[in-house]
């Protein structure tokens, strides 16, 4: 294990901002339960895929999305506040 100094731009919440050196941009450090989560979620939209239920399918898809806009919404939030670029291209 190596201690580093990191920059935080967000509380440290389970979604926290956060740019660790050298690396240009922040990233999202995600906790362990919460990435099993997400996977979870992905794993409900694959069986629902394998059982031909596409409306099962796409509700839970739809779900994911809203859970990964609102976890891009506060990453680029985190950005603009301490004008740092966006580093992708923003849906409209």
């Amino acid at each position: 294990m190596e201690r580093i100094e990191v920059e935080l731009f967000t509380d440290a919440s389970n979604d926290a901002v956060v740019r660790l050196p050298p690396r240009r941009f922040p990233g999202v450090l995600i906790q362990g339960d919460s990435l099993s989560v997400i996977r979870d979620d992905v794993a409900r939209i694959v069986e629902a895929c394998d059982q031909d239920d596409i409306a099962e399918a796409r509700e839970e898809a739809a779900y994911l999305l809203s859970s990964l806009d609102g976890l891009l919404a506060r990453y680029t939030a985190a950005l603009q506040a301490h004008d740092i670029p966006i580093p992708f291209s923003q849906a409209p």
